[in-house]
């Protein structure tokens, strides 16, 4: 079940204004944000961060790209490596605008880099509410969504119940999916819930503006 709104900043303050008004505890936020994928978001990385983590096949076509950046000196690969993967930290700046695109296996990630995350930051791992905030007002045209789990007042259980964030991505059937520009809240019940009267009474109880319903996590 969805909401649109119109930027990142209004999209968060909308899910911790549903959360405040509808459910009895929430959990912490679990934000994830996705590779860089577009010419967009691997030019503001560029001016905006400092480092980024890489993973990339040792494909033919990867190897030169991979010497082009220890050439440059951009590159720190980590001490354990494999025989069929690349893996290190990318210094970046302006300097690395012409190496795009970048080979089709190689993935971009800023999720250790700050305020995303840091070394030690794992996939799994919650962050605070102030943590969250800093990722949000840094995020550009980078996609991430953040979800939380929580207990809607007046439901019978809380299993699978939570708010989910797309921003500058969309969910979709089990997934979310970058897409630039937009950003929603969804809300989930729980599957044990959502399709029951008592479900569907709270959903009509709630007073959310809510969109077709989709499959919830």
């Amino acid at each position: 079940m969805r909401e649109s709104l119109p930027d990142a900043v209004s999209a968060l303050t909308r899910a911790r204004e549903i959360m405040r008004d509808l459910a009895d505890w929430t959990a912490d936020p679990w934000p994830q944000v996705d590779d860089i994928t577009t010419t967009e978001q691997y030019a503001y990385a560029l001016r905006t961060f400092d480092t980024a983590r890489f993973a990339a096949d040792r494909e033919p076509h990867v190897v030169p790209f991979m010497d082009e950046l220890w050439r440059r000196g951009v590159v720190t690969f980590d001490a354990q490596q494999t025989k069929s993967w690349f893996s290190g930290e990318l210094r970046l700046g302006p300097d690395l605008a012409n190496l795009w695109p970048l080979p089709e296996s190689m993935d971009l990630s800023l999720a250790r880099t700050p305020p995303f995350g840091g070394p030690d930051t794992e996939p799994e791992d919650n962050f605070t509410e102030e943590e969250l905030d800093r990722m949000v007002s840094v995020l550009g045209p980078l996609s991430m969504d953040v979800r939380w789990d929580c207990a809607w007042r007046g439901l019978p259980e809380s299993k699978d119940c939570g708010v989910l964030l797309c921003l500058n991505s969309f969910w979709l059937q089990q997934h979310v999916e970058p897409s630039p520009g937009e950003f929603g809240v969804w809300i989930s019940l729980g599957p044990r819930v959502a399709w029951t009267p008592e479900g569907q009474t709270w959903v009509g109880a709630s007073g959310l503006p809510l969109g077709e319903p989709q499959t919830g996590w």
